[in-house]
């Protein structure tokens, strides 16, 4: 009997293969051996299609309203060392002159 991986979702020990996919019994799970636990990782990419990744800096690419305020994040605006997150606001930063602020992928790119 092969040596299956135990399931990433329920760590099940009661994996089998069924073609070419590995399945859980248990929750219904199915991944591929090629995939493995980095299913859950998600691309980021800037408005120019560039990977972002943890600890970039990143330049406002069109002027954004702060929500709640009359504060307006001016086009051009630096923003270093970005932190990536999940959500539909994936990056996470501290802009001078704002405080912290999450901001969207498509309205950044990468310096």
């Amino acid at each position: 009997m092969a040596d299956l991986p135990n399931c990433p979702e329920c760590h099940s020990q009661y994996t089998y293969e069924d073609g070419s996919l590995l399945v859980c019994p248990e929750c219904a799970h199915e991944w591929t051996l090629e995939t493995g636990n980095n299913e859950d990782e998600k691309i980021i990419k800037d408005a120019n299609g560039n990977v972002l990744n943890d600890g970039d800096s990143v330049t406002v690419i069109k002027d954004l309203k702060v929500k709640g305020s009359s504060l307006v994040v001016k086009i051009g605006t630096k923003v270093k060392n970005i932190r990536l997150v999940d959500g539909d606001h994936d990056i996470d930063c501290k802009i001078d002159g704002f405080g912290p602020m999450k901001l969207k992928s498509e309205f950044v790119k990468k310096v």
